[in-house]
């Protein structure tokens, strides 16, 4: 099968969760013998020479890369305020010179599926159509419009809350007119296909999580010094959902543990984090690593993952690589959605700060059940996400779609 992949961001390194999503899509595709072609945009946040891949990842499959200026600009700010219907988020994702180069590749390739990584790739269509029979697949790492109502819920009243209760009525309206134009839908989870069914997408969907594999998480237990009465929280700190909820981590949160566990750390790293988050996690016990080299030996110095997310949609990969590394997980409802985990089993799910806050003390003071709960989570990764399982069951799906497309 030939598949063409269009990505608006570099998925390597994968240090983000849409990036991990990607790549892990990508590996797949490629364990299972895809005659497969990525094109992505090269952007300030996520720019990478493809001549810098690693060895692994250039055996069939064929890189592309094109520079797109991403970065917010006050002046086309104001000018997609005034003269666009699109969302501001998703018009900076237009380029030319992507355009011009997903031409030149399909006039010069057949493709039998062309997938596209997310909403803001929408806008290829057209030239896609133009260009190709593929058959065109969206696959939606979330429901885009859920994260933007999500914020503006959570926010105080303000010219910003304003503007982005103006960015979630064009998103939804994007979203909701993408879903005639494309000709299959793949879903992260079970919940963001009965959203996008309940939104109006008559295309046939596919329901595939982000897969991982155990062999990159896998490690002799014997050699890990994992430091007591800890916890820590990873992920890209330029995306706000995770801004908000490490934020109302530590102001609600965090004293609630100090009180009863007043020797535990928090520890906490991502990228780009802005200057006034750095600020206002200043905390007693909190450390701020910033941008950190190696996610997973990062990860593995501390004993319990908080994921504190008040918005946001789809499925939180960071939680999938905690529970692969057997770590014990305290997170909120909007966090652990799409993950089918089960309560006090698998990880521990709060719905206020109150809950919160007791099931991390819960967990630093009983050290057996923060390995039963990392076992039980390790299991259901192992039965349920894993990754070249999962991408097999996606292409049987695309084969019957080629074969009734045909008929």
């Amino acid at each position: 099968m030939k598949i063409l992949l269009l990505t608006n961001k570099m998925p390597y390194p994968a240090n983000d969760g849409g990036a991990i999503a990607t790549l892990s899509m990508i590996r797949g595709f490629q364990q299972l013998g895809v005659e497969l072609t990525v094109l992505a945009m090269n952007t300030p946040k996520h720019n990478f020479n493809l001549e810098n891949l690693p060895e692994e990842l250039k055996g069939n499959i064929e890189w592309h890369a094109c520079y797109v200026d991403t970065r917010l600009k006050p002046q086309g700010v104001i000018i997609n305020l005034l003269f666009s219907n699109l969302p501001y988020n998703a018009k900076r994702f237009i380029s030319k010179t992507f355009n011009t180069k997903l031409k030149e590749i399909l006039l010069s390739k057949q493709f039998d599926i062309i997938q596209l990584e997310g909403l803001y790739l929408y806008p290829y269509i057209t030239t896609i159509r133009k260009y190709s029979n593929a058959l065109i697949s969206m696959r939606a790492h979330n429901v885009e419009q859920e994260i933007w109502k999500r914020k503006v819920q959570n926010q105080s009243p303000s010219i910003q809350r304003v503007y982005n209760r103006l960015l979630s009525v064009r998103m939804q309206k994007m979203e909701k007119r993408s879903l005639k134009h494309f000709d299959l839908l793949i879903t992260i989870t079970e919940r963001d296909a009965h959203i996008f069914d309940f939104l109006g997408n008559k295309a046939p969907h596919f329901v595939v999580p982000v897969g991982s594999d155990l062999k990159e998480y896998l490690t002799d237990d014997a050699n890990v010094k994992v430091k007591p009465k800890t916890i820590y929280f990873i992920g890209a700190l330029d995306w706000m959902p995770n801004q908000e909820g490490v934020i109302w981590f530590v102001s609600k949160v965090w004293n609630k543990i100090l009180a009863q566990c007043p020797d535990t750390e928090f520890h906490i790293a991502g990228r780009n984090a802005p200057k006034d988050f750095i600020h206002r996690i200043n905390r007693k016990n909190v450390f701020f690593h910033g941008q950190v080299d190696n996610a997973q030996e990062f990860s593995r110095n501390y004993q319990i993952m908080v994921s504190p997310l008040l918005t946001g949609s789809g499925m939180r990969v960071k939680i999938v690589e905690a529970m692969a590394m057997k770590k014990p997980i305290v997170a909120t409802k909007v966090a652990a959605e799409g993950i089918p985990a089960i309560n006090s089993k698998h990880m521990f799910i709060a719905y206020n700060e109150n809950e919160f806050a007791n099931y991390v003390i819960q967990l630093l003071n009983n050290p057996n059940q923060c390995i039963e709960m990392g076992e039980n989570a390790f299991h259901m990764v192992e039965n349920q996400f894993n990754n070249p399982v999962l991408v097999s069951k996606l292409l049987e799906f695309y084969e019957n779609m080629l074969k009734n497309n045909k008929s």
